[in-house]
């Protein structure tokens, strides 16, 4: 393989996993123009993309739960994440959307790779839908966090079930939010 393209879904969440995506094109046909960045397509339209992407790609998706991350941190989540992938899918180039390489040799980070790089695009949409799929199921599991809306992000709505309802299992409990803390009156 030419290029592996990697992103990550789930970094800023304060619920679910990290996940992150390597893909590697077996071959470019005309499918490959509808790619782009995962956060600037319908969901319906990740879906459709989502299945063509695994039928013309050699692919790895990784999870990291919130309890590793919690425990080991989100840089080196995403570092074992990166190594994981370099050690399942060969391919002369390495390119992760962003602006680090996380101490990982011959892992190229590109700023908005996303937009840039036709192989970062369709990794994206394999984690975003990975862990929007994900965070669906947690919401059967979970139904008064309500994660089938918000996925986990911070949103007001988000703040005020777990002030309502304190942390669950998948919470990120590392993650501080002011909204979260005790105050003093």
């Amino acid at each position: 393989m030419e290029i592996c393209g990697i992103d990550e879904a789930g970094r800023g969440p304060i619920a679910g996993p990290l996940v992150v995506a390597g893909c590697a094109f077996i071959e470019k046909n005309e499918w490959v123009k509808d790619l782009a960045d995962s956060k600037k397509l319908t969901p319906k339209k990740r879906e459709e993309l989502f299945e063509i992407i695994k039928e013309n790609s050699i692919y790895h998706i990784v999870f990291i739960d919130n309890k590793t991350i919690d425990k080991k941190g989100l840089s080196f989540s995403i570092k074992s994440a990166l190594i994981e992938i370099k050690n399942k899918i060969k391919a002369k180039k390495y390119l992760f959307d962003g602006n680090s390489s996380f101490g990982v040799k011959e892992i190229v980070p590109i700023i908005k790779g996303d937009n840039k790089i036709k192989e970062i695009s369709a990794a994206s949409i394999l984690a975003k839908v990975s862990r929007d799929r994900f965070m669906m199921e947690m919401d059967k599991q979970y139904p008064q966090y309500n994660f089938k809306k918000h996925k986990g992000y911070i949103t007001k709505e988000h703040i005020e079930l777990i002030k309502k309802y304190g942390y669950c299992d998948i919470h990120r409990k590392s993650y501080k939010l002011k909204a979260l803390e005790p105050t003093l009156f």
